[in-house]
């Protein structure tokens, strides 16, 4: 019998660049770079990194802004067989210190941006030797990339990754508390990108607009699933509703991973037209829930087929394909091909269709483990009948009778009132619906009597900023349920969100339970 070798991503990146050496792979601003360029390009940092001679347990830290240079470090990493920790820009100092130390990193990339937070953690990263900081155009005790990149051989590079070697470390949104190191193999990461490249449908000709920082698991989708069509991705430095308008135009994109506010967000664009979205194909919503109104009001505008993905960095995907976004709209959809789901209850149960539980699930690309967190690793797997490990989604939901998924919230976001369990987004899902709000959460603050009860926090839209929030209030609370309704309602100028969308509830609560204000109703 003919063994048949396991295909990973430097498999992938040498024969695009053989194959489809002329054609463009990667283009940022006014560069394009071809796959045999880029192919050469990355070979160097693997050569690089080899010659920095990371230990087998280590990582490099990439604190890095959009930009090819970044691209390359990414891919050139998968080459030499190291694992990368692409770390979230808008975290304070002190948790970025926390993650690169945790990470273990060995090496740490940078971009003139960065340059000068890092550089004032020198102390607290001691462990990166001198020659492992690398900052695109150098800087006082840096090696300048570029220098440092070419001085390494572009042949092919001599080490051949281990399938099941960590390729990445992907840190927690920190939405429900400290982030955790979400840790993948070269085997399960590939496998995860050929499970999403069928589902969100690419293809060799695809064009994919990346407007989202290179750090965020959905742009890491979107550059692997197109590398492995041998496609071609449009890296945008910052994201403007209208700068995405005018790249789509100008490169004839077909493809993008977005999240819901960035969609809202161009679609009300004084720019926005269908005509400027001619070219876009395949659409794909992620990182929080769309609402119905803004998911059936895209996929009608924008003329193009919209997927909305519910999923985990640790794994576990489903997708609501186009021909349902309007008869199945609340979905989320089914589970990818080789994924299964369940609802549980709190003793652990699977409950019927129609009731709410706990999503877990299984699939061949689910984590290996969260990085120095057997604690946490253990505390997320649910066992089933046979004694075989699923991963708990910390997401409430149910099963209607055709196994579609409806995501009810957060299990942690869960507001207790009396007794009653009250969900948030079912009381988002209403306030969205009012012309004035742009975007808002739920969360629960002290009450003396119920224990909790729901307050708004609200983003007017442009234009609406003579609302009044007693009247938004009493809007919405004709509107719900007896139990559901709001306490209050407040504006606000803005509200935190991760790069995958998810609003930062933990970080609205704060305020209300570390010192609730007095005279709370």
């Amino acid at each position: 019998m003919i063994a048949a070798p396991q295909p990973l991503f430097a498999d992938v990146l040498r024969l695009n660049g053989r194959w489809r050496g002329s054609q463009p792979a990667f283009t940022c601003g006014v560069t394009t770079l071809n796959w045999a360029e880029f192919d050469r390009r990355t070979e160097r940092v693997a050569n690089a990194l080899v010659a920095l001679d990371i230990p087998q347990d280590a990582s490099v830290a990439i604190v890095m802004n959009n930009g090819l240079e970044m691209v390359e470090v990414i891919f050139g990493a998968l080459k030499a067989g190291v694992c990368i920790a692409p770390l979230n820009l808008s975290v304070p100092d002190a948790a970025l210190a926390t993650m690169i130390r945790d990470a273990g990193a060995h090496a740490l990339f940078a971009t003139p941006a960065q340059r000068g937070r890092l550089d004032a953690l020198r102390s607290e990263l001691t462990p990166i030797p001198a020659a492992g900081w690398i900052c695109v155009d150098g800087g006082a005790g840096w090696s300048d990339y570029e220098e440092w990149r070419d001085a390494a051989d572009s042949r092919r590079c001599p080490i051949n990754p281990d399938p099941d070697s960590p390729i990445n470390i992907i840190y927690s949104s920190g939405t429900t508390g400290l982030p955790k190191g979400i840790v993948h193999s070269q085997r399960r990461r590939i496998e995860w990108t050929y499970d999403l490249t069928t589902v969100l449908r690419f293809h060799s000709s695809a064009v994919t607009i990346c407007p989202i920082g290179l750090f965020s698991n959905i742009s890491l989708a979107a550059l692997l699933c197109t590398c492995l069509t041998g496609g071609r991705a449009i890296v945008m430095e910052h994201f403007t509703p209208h700068d995405f308008i005018q790249e789509v135009e100008r490169h004839g994109c077909t493809h993008v991973v977005m999240v819901p506010l960035q969609f809202q967000l161009v679609i009300e664009d004084p720019a926005f037209t269908r005509e400027a979205m001619r070219s876009m194909r395949h659409m794909c919503t992620v990182g929080s829930p769309m609402h119905v109104g803004l998911k059936q009001r895209v996929g009608r505008e924008f003329g193009a087929e919209l997927i909305e993905l519910y999923g985990l960095t640790e794994g576990i995907l489903t997708t609501l394909d186009p021909e349902y976004v309007e008869s199945k709209a609340a979905s989320v959809g089914k589970p990818v091909p080789g994924t299964d789901l369940r609802i549980i209850d709190d003793a652990g149960r699977e409950v019927p269709a129609g009731m709410s539980g706990e999503v877990v699930g299984w699939s061949r690309f689910v984590m290996s483990e969260y990085h120095n967190r057997r604690d946490a690793t253990s505390e997320t797997l649910w066992h089933d009948e046979l004694g075989r490990p699923w991963l708990r989604t910390g997401d409430i939901g149910r099963l209607d009778e055709d196994g579609f998924l409806y995501i009810v919230d957060r299990k942690k976001d869960m507001i207790l009132s009396g007794g009653q369990n009250i969900y948030p987004a079912d009381i988002e899902a209403v306030l969205k619906t009012h012309p004035a709000v742009l975007d808002c959460g739920v969360i629960g603050i002290p009450h003396e009597k119920w224990g909790e009860t729901p307050l708004g926090l609200v983003l007017l839209r442009p234009g609406h900023e003579d609302a009044d929030p007693e009247g938004l209030r009493a809007w919405a609370n004709e509107r719900l349920g007896k139990q559901q309704r709001l306490a209050g309602v407040e504006f606000r100028e803005k509200l935190p969100r991760n790069p995958n969308g998810k609003l930062l509830k933990r970080e609205l609560r704060k305020t209300y339970w570390e010192s609730p204000p007095a005279g709370n109703v």
